[in-house]
C-alpha cells in the first residue's frame, strides 16, 4: 500500500513538474517521424524506440483455470516521450514516461479486475530498453527471452500473473511490411508487427491462492509519431487466434460522428498465406450496446467485423470490461475478451478494444 501511495504521489509530482516547466526553458525534441521506407528487423526492433513519441507492447489472451473456467487476461506498457530537453543530464529529467495497465476477466466476478502504473523511466525502476523487449515498472515487467518466450510478472492490486508465452509461429508484420496507416495521409501510420498464437502458461493468484493456468494470447507492438487524423476520437480493434491456427485482426478509426475514417484487416491462414483488407472492405456493425454504471459511457459489446465478404460475429465473455485508466493515460476504454463466430459456429477467441466512447483520444 506505502508503494502505490508514494508511486501516485510521485505520478502527481512529476504532472506538477511538466505543468510548471515554461516553454522557453529548453527547445522542444523532434521526434521521428514514421515512414513506409523503414524495414521492420526483428528481434532488433522488439526493443524499444525513444526517438518517437509513443510506443505500446501489448498483451491479451485466454486463459483456463483448473476445472476449465475461462478468464481474460491484459497487461499493456506504454512509453510516452515527453517535451522535456533530451540534452538535460540529470538523472531526474523526465524525458520518457513508463505506463502499465493489468486487466483480469472473470464472469464469476461480473465486472473487470484492473490496476494501472505510470512513472518517469529511470534509476532501473522504470524502463524500456532498446534492441529487445525488457519494459518494467517497479514489480510489473514484460521481459523477451532469447528463444523468443515473453516472460510476464505483474503483481497487481488484487492479483498477480505469472505467465510464459511461448511463439508457436513468426511475428506478423502489419500493413506493408510493417508500416500500418491509420488514416488517410501518410503521416498517419505506425510500425506495428503482432505475435499471435503464443502458448501461455503459468499461475494466477488471488486473494492469496495460487492456480495453474494454460491458454492462448496475442501480443502487439507498436510505435509512432502522428497517429490519428484530427478528426478522429478513437478505434474499435480486434486481434483473435482463430481455432484453425489461422489469425485475424482488425480495426477501424471513427470520427465524431461515428463514421469510418480508416479500416484495415488481415488474415494469416495456418499454412503462413496472408490476405490484406482495405479500408473500404473492413467495417465494425454494432450488434449490442452496454451502458456503464461508473461512466455512462456506452459500448458496442458485441458486434459483427466484415472483413470482404467474410463476417466475424464477435461475443463478450462479459459485458463490463471497462477499464478506467484516467490516473494514467487518461483515458476510459473497454477492452475485453471476446468468442469470435463464424457462420454460426466458434471459428476462435481474441480480444476487443474500444476507445474513444466516452471522451475522445488524444494522440
Amino acid at each position: 500500500m506505502l508503494q502505490r501511495i508514494f508511486t501516485w504521489l510521485a505520478g502527481c509530482f512529476l504532472c506538477a513538474i511538466l505543468a510548471w516547466a515554461p516553454p522557453s526553458f529548453a527547445a522542444a525534441p523532434e521526434f521521428v517521424q514514421v515512414t513506409p521506407e523503414k524495414t521492420l528487423a526483428l528481434p532488433q526492433d522488439t526493443g524499444a524506440h525513444p526517438d518517437f513519441r509513443t510506443e505500446w507492447w501489448y498483451a491479451t489472451g485466454w486463459l483456463a483455470l483448473p476445472d476449465g473456467k475461462p478468464l481474460g487476461f491484459q497487461i499493456t506498457f506504454f512509453r510516452s516521450a515527453t517535451e522535456h530537453d533530451r540534452a538535460n543530464p540529470s538523472a531526474f529529467a523526465p524525458s520518457q514516461l513508463i505506463i502499465a495497465h493489468a486487466a483480469l476477466s472473470d464472469p464469476s466476478l461480473g465486472k473487470l479486475l484492473h490496476d494501472q502504473k505510470s512513472a518517469r523511466a529511470g534509476f532501473g525502476l522504470a524502463y524500456a530498453k532498446e534492441g529487445n523487449t525488457d519494459v518494467a515498472l517497479d514489480d510489473w515487467r514484460l521481459l523477451r527471452q532469447a528463444d523468443g518466450r515473453y516472460l510476464v510478472s505483474v503483481a497487481a492490486r488484487d492479483f498477480t500473473l505469472e505467465l510464459s508465452l511461448a511463439p508457436t509461429q513468426p511475428p506478423l508484420l502489419q500493413g506493408d511490411g510493417g508500416y500500418s496507416r491509420k488514416g488517410p495521409q501518410a503521416t498517419q501510420a505506425s510500425y506495428y508487427y503482432s505475435e499471435p498464437q503464443l502458448q501461455v502458461s503459468g499461475k494466477v493468484s488471488r486473494a492469496g491462492q495460487a492456480q495453474a493456468v494454460s491458454g492462448s494470447a496475442w501480443l502487439d507492438h507498436e510505435w509512432s509519431t502522428s497517429v490519428l487524423a484530427a478528426d478522429a476520437v478513437g478505434w474499435d480493434w480486434l486481434g483473435a487466434n482463430l481455432d484453425d491456427g489461422s489469425a485475424l485482426m482488425g480495426f477501424q478509426i471513427r470520427n465524431r460522428s461515428g463514421d469510418k475514417v480508416w479500416a484495415h484487416a488481415v488474415l494469416r491462414d495456418a499454412h503462413g498465406q496472408v490476405t490484406q483488407y482495405g479500408p473500404e472492405q473492413v467495417s465494425f456493425v454494432p450488434q449490442r450496446s452496454w451502458r456503464s454504471p461508473r461512466t455512462d459511457a456506452s459500448y458496442p459489446v458485441q458486434a459483427v467485423l466484415h472483413t470482404g465478404a467474410i463476417a466475424w460475429s464477435l461475443l463478450p465473455l462479459q459485458d463490463d470490461q471497462e477499464l478506467d485508466s484516467r490516473l494514467s493515460t487518461g483515458s476510459v476504454y473497454w477492452e475485453g475478451a471476446v468468442t469470435v463466430n463464424r457462420d454460426g459456429k466458434r471459428a476462435g477467441r481474441g480480444y476487443l478494444e474500444l476507445t474513444g466512447y466516452l471522451k475522445a483520444l488524444k494522440f
